[in-house]
């Protein structure tokens, strides 16, 4: 397998150190050696967050270089153009219309203009929030849901076998079901 590098850009309360746990769970089911780096401090404040996770034959370093992404994951529209720096040509963007303003933040039309110019045709833009929220009433489990997106679409080299096997592995037992009925939805919509 050829090492498959992967960004995860949110902001805390998202979801992004559960989806780094399944993630590196099921790509250690697979066989895979993994390492990822994450950062807790930010992402218990509600502030910007970019995760690296790193899986394939023999991982290195946790930490993705410039223009070495396969995989962006944006969990917010501005977090998924903040990433780009780890974009290289191959890059696929997978991000979450879902746009979260604040005092100096671009315009989202400005935010989607530069996503279309970086990601060029390799962008995903998947409304899972939104999904999530009318059909679980839960938006924190977007980021399952955008996971379920990825295998389905296999933006991702793991199986849908070895995510459930993660999400029952690393969650508490009573999210389980709801996290796989997030992972499951990505099929039926």
């Amino acid at each position: 397998m050829k090492n498959f590098n992967i960004i995860i850009a949110g902001v805390g309360g998202q979801g992004l150190i559960t989806l780094v746990k399944i993630i590196t769970e099921a790509a250690f089911i697979e066989g895979c050696d993994v390492k990822s780096s994450e950062l807790h401090g930010l992402s218990q404040r509600g502030g910007s967050v970019i995760v690296h996770i790193r899986f394939g034959k023999k991982i290195y370093s946790p930490l993705v270089k410039t223009g070495g992404a396969d995989l962006i994951i944006g969990l917010e529209e501005l977090e998924g153009l903040r990433a780009h720096v780890f974009a290289g040509p191959q890059t696929k963007f997978l991000v979450n219309k879902y746009f979260s303003p604040f005092i100096g933040t671009l315009p989202e039309e400005k935010i989607m203009e530069n996503l279309n110019k970086i990601a060029k045709n390799n962008l995903y833009l998947v409304e899972a929030s939104k999904i999530c929220k009318e059909k679980l009433q839960n938006e924190v489990v977007s980021s399952l849901y955008l996971l379920g997106f990825c295998v389905n679409e296999k933006l991702i080299p793991l199986s849908g076998g070895s995510i459930f096997e993660a999400i029952k592995k690393t969650m508490p037992e009573k999210f389980v079901d709801l996290n796989i009925k997030a992972f499951e939805l990505s099929k039926n919509i």
